[in-house]
């Protein structure tokens, strides 16, 4: 074979390769790069909810209106599709450094450093020791309230809900297919409704290294934020899924059945939620 079709022949099969590995390239991006996306089925939820710095709000009752229209585009864009709202960062007034209140919760802990005024509270975590409940007031920055559509019925960010005027009950139920035919087996019990905090609503892990994680001062409803638990230590942080069924109580005297099926996006991204629920119940 003379030194012509040597080279003809090397630049052909280099060629090929090339043709290959491109052709191979974009095959194991399909599968790699680009997950499966999440569709809900009838009567789920999924939320992308993994920004520290948005709420993402529910209105069960629009989601009921387009189950029952029939218009399923409109129905499926409601159950992925959510607005972002902002938590409120810029400072409107001067920083405190000490608390100027004490107010307790049930249990006796101080819940409120500065009367339940809306704004960002700054607490030392420890995060290397015993852990997140061990933790301090730093200082205060005042700031705008939580902003809000004119029609919800829950609000997500992150690991953390609330309600519009609601109360939740955590009942002992682990599918939604277990529940009783109606909401009447659960009027009678108790339902928690939304308390004020100003360490649960992280909208920062800046300086979470050091200790000091910055939280938005708002109601939230501790039984429903349950469903997503996370724990420090571990650094990075370990999540832990709770199964159960909550019943929620709308302000309007109606009932919800809520459940969190997944916390996971597909490609493993933490607090891409797939919400079960039931709407009427």
């Amino acid at each position: 074979m003379n030194w012509n079709k040597r080279n003809h022949l090397k630049t052909t099969v280099a060629g090929l390769g090339l043709m290959m590995l491109t052709a191979c390239n974009g095959i194991f991006d399909d599968i790699y790069d680009k997950p499966e996306e999440i569709v809900p089925a009838k009567g789920q939820i999924v939320m992308d909810a993994t920004s520290w710095t948005d709420w993402y709000y529910v209105d069960l009752d629009r989601l009921h209106q387009l189950a029952t229209s029939g218009d399923e585009a409109a129905l499926l864009k409601a159950q992925t599709e959510f607005e972002a709202y902002p938590i409120p960062m810029q400072a409107t007034g001067d920083r405190v450094d000490t608390p100027t209140t004490a107010d307790e919760g049930k249990d006796g802990k101080v819940i409120a450093t500065q009367g339940k005024k809306a704004g960002q509270y700054m607490y030392w975590f420890d995060v290397f020791g015993v852990g997140i409940k061990n933790n301090t007031f730093s200082f205060f920055e005042p700031t705008a309230g939580q902003t809000a559509p004119e029609n919800w019925t829950f609000a997500v960010h992150r690991n953390n809900v609330r309600t519009n005027g609601g109360a939740v009950l955590e009942t002992t139920y682990t599918s939604m297919d277990e529940l009783p035919e109606s909401s009447e087996a659960f009027r009678n019990m108790t339902f928690t409704e939304d308390e004020w905090s100003e360490n649960a609503v992280w909208n920062s892990q800046d300086q979470m290294l050091q200790g000091y994680v910055p939280s938005q001062g708002i109601e939230v409803n501790k039984v429903l934020s349950s469903w997503l638990s996370m724990e420090i230590p571990p650094m990075p942080p370990s999540f832990s899924l709770n199964r159960h069924v909550f019943i929620l109580r709308l302000k309007n005297g109606s009932y919800a059945a809520l459940q969190l099926e997944n916390y996971l996006s597909p490609s493993g991204k933490k607090c891409y939620l797939t919400i079960n629920y039931k709407y009427p119940y």
